[in-house]
């Protein structure tokens, strides 16, 4: 049996009739830029995750880019981040000018919510967290540290559609929180995508001036902007998938509680949930000291996994003139060496999960 470490392809087939219903609807209606079809997502979407506005964009890192821009984030700044995430957080603040500080993560591969406070200095402004992996953040703690000095606060929720922290969706907790839409993220659609949820009316609607070239009146230009719009099609192929996300959500809740239980092997460190957290498992991720080994044996058994992520943001080629160096991140340098996500997406047999078990537990 053949298991790739994910399909998409499944997640089209169970709702295919919704889909090309509303791509032939974007298509037939001539409007597919910046038209109704993105206004209702919006509204949705806002509806969906407890806030007043949601501004569709073109990319989860412009969502980032824009996000700390709207909050006046520049060059001498400083915002506090996740050492251990996908390098597009860590992007979102430099292309604003300002410098990232690494947080080494906690036990749940988050940033520790107990080291953020000694990150402070007289020339920070935000702190990021990061809802990696699917699962919320410690935000009780960290809205109050933020408060304490004064900082604002952005959620990276690329990976964390509909998770939540004592009840509360991810993404509301701050002044801005932001999406992926990328396809293969529980709410995906079908190429990029972005979205920015807030509670601040000015917040929004600076967004939607700023994705949009600078301009809130067409060939008036206040500010140099972006061209940072979700599509027409995108948006419609996105309130499909939104409709549906609590069952995907619920069926991957599912499909990670057979591999919680069934795999039982001493060189498999399985993941853990926060307490008063929820996850919606974007990604099945475990850990192990002999990841490399275990690599090759799923290969021999046609097994595919993913290393998410192999080169933490200060050790990347792109960030040398941060000047860090190997060790001084070891918690997450650590993590980068010993974990492996393994085959996980909607659709998912439970023949093939028995398959990849059984494996597992015969390495």
């Amino acid at each position: 049996m053949k298991i790739t470490a994910n399909r998409l392809d499944r997640g089209f087939e169970r709702y295919q009739e919704e889909f090309e219903e509303a791509a032939l609807k974007v298509l037939r209606s001539g409007w597919y830029v910046l038209g109704p079809s993105v206004e209702k997502f919006e509204q949705e979407f806002a509806s969906y995750t407890g806030v007043k506005y949601a501004v569709g964009v073109a990319s989860g890192l412009d969502a980032l880019i824009l996000a700390f821009r709207v909050l006046g984030i520049k060059e001498g700044d400083e915002v506090i981040v996740p050492a251990n995430t996908y390098i597009a957080s860590v992007m979102g603040v430099t292309i604003n000018g300002a410098t990232p500080v690494f947080v080494e993560p906690d036990e749940f591969h988050n940033i520790d919510a107990s080291r953020i406070e000694e990150a402070v200095t007289e020339n920070t402004k935000a702190v990021l967290v990061v809802h990696l992996y699917g699962q919320a953040c410690e935000m009780d703690r960290i809205t109050e540290i933020c408060r304490k000095h004064n900082l604002k606060l952005v959620e990276d929720c690329a990976q964390s559609h509909g998770a939540k922290y004592n009840g509360q969706m991810t993404g509301t907790f701050g002044d801005i929180g932001c999406f992926s839409l990328y396809p293969s993220k529980n709410l995906g659609a079908f190429g990029d995508g972005g979205a920015i949820v807030t509670n601040g009316e000015n917040y929004a609607a600076d967004l939607k001036m700023l994705r949009n070239y600078g301009s809130r009146k067409r060939y008036y230009f206040e500010e140099v902007g972006m061209n940072s719009r979700l599509d027409e099609m995108q948006a419609a192929l996105l309130s499909v998938r939104l409709k549906h996300l609590d069952e995907l959500n619920e069926e991957r809740e599912m499909l990670a509680n057979r591999y919680l239980t069934g795999i039982k092997n001493g060189k498999i460190i399985l993941p853990i949930i926060r307490k008063n957290a929820t996850t919606v498992w974007h990604q099945f991720v475990i850990t192990t000291s002999k990841r490399d080994e275990l690599i090759d044996y799923l290969k021999e058994k046609e097994i595919g996994s993913i290393i998410h992520y192999p080169i933490p943001p200060h050790l990347s080629e792109c960030y040398r003139n941060l000047n860090y160096k190997e060790g001084d991140f070891p918690v997450t340098e650590k993590d980068a060496h010993e974990v492996l996500s393994l085959p996980f997406y909607n659709g998912m047999t439970e023949e093939e999960q028995a398959y990849v078990i059984d494996a597992l537990n015969r390495f």
